[in-house]
């Protein structure tokens, strides 16, 4: 039922919105709040330290949900040795137990659980900024109404022309490049970067990425060249290591060849009587 309302306002919105249009040319344009949402880095970042946070807790659970599930088998399979007293006393332990896992989870994923909260903090900020510069950009190029596409109330049809996204979120950067300008060279960046049209912004904008994408090409380049030269370096450092290890294990073979040698010769047996005149021992 609440659905049909819906979308029978909607419908009535939409409909006023054209008739409006038809009579005296209003202007419409809409945002993507879900697309800037995306498009901002802090936003991101924070949505993605939100969720380790959320991946924990549903662990927190997963380990109470397995703690109570032990509680019950172990009690079902020793019922029949405990006293009733015991079994209720074991009961109650897992009550207890199931209680404070549905609060942590409701403390956690509840309607104002932390979940909730953060995540109100997390978009909150952006929201008012996306709000103020529709504000500003409504009341400078002379809109009647600008609409949430991401939002419950239903567009049936949106022309490419009318989305002021990219506008808005031209604008959020804006205001984040000159907070983080510090240099007096910074500020005339900016402020030059400010004067452009949205045309010409996005243009520049293009020829950045294309010119990043070319650095980061080159970058890779010279990465490959030098894991390159230095695998070769590597293979001619084994290659000489190897020559200079052979060359000290034929060194070593030769001299022990030779200490052998000498061991060999020093222990030969000598031939003769033994008198020193050399006769043989006759006169």
């Amino acid at each position: 039922m609440k659905t049909k309302k819906l979308l029978f306002l909607s419908l009535a919105i939409v409909g006023f919105l054209f008739t409006a249009q038809a009579q005296r040319g209003a202007r419409i344009g809409y945002i993507d709040m879900e697309y800037i949402l995306e498009s901002v880095p802090e936003y991101k970042e924070s949505a993605i330290q939100l969720e380790g946070k959320v991946q924990r807790w549903k662990q927190d659970i997963d380990r109470m949900q397995k703690e109570i599930d032990q509680m019950k088998l172990n009690l079902s399979n020793e019922r029949v040795l405990l006293t009733q007293e015991l079994v209720e006393e074991r009961e109650e332990e897992i009550k207890i137990k199931e209680d404070e896992m549905m609060d942590y989870q409701q403390d956690r994923f509840g309607p104002n659980g932390d979940l909730a909260i953060q995540r109100r903090q997390l978009v909150q900020p952006i929201q008012d900024q996306v709000f103020n510069i529709v504000q500003e950009i409504a009341e400078n190029q002379k809109y009647d109404f600008i609409f949430d596409k991401s939002a419950d109330v239903v567009m049936l049809f949106a022309a490419q022309r009318n989305d002021i996204s990219d506008m808005v979120l031209r604008q959020i950067n804006r205001a984040a490049k000159r907070e983080e300008a510090v240099t007096r060279k910074e500020k005339r960046e900016v402020e030059q970067r400010d004067a452009l049209s949205m045309e010409e912004d996005k243009a520049v904008t293009e020829r950045e990425q294309e010119a990043e994408e070319r650095k980061t090409e080159r970058e890779k380049i010279m990465e490959d060249r030098m894991r390159t030269r230095d695998s070769l370096r590597e293979a001619r450092r084994l290659e000489v290591e190897a020559r200079r290890q052979r060359i000290l294990e034929e060194r070593q073979r030769r001299k022990d060849s030779i200490l052998e040698a000498r061991n060999q010769n020093r222990n030969a047996p000598t031939t003769g009587d033994g008198d020193g005149d050399g006769d043989g021992g006759n006169k």
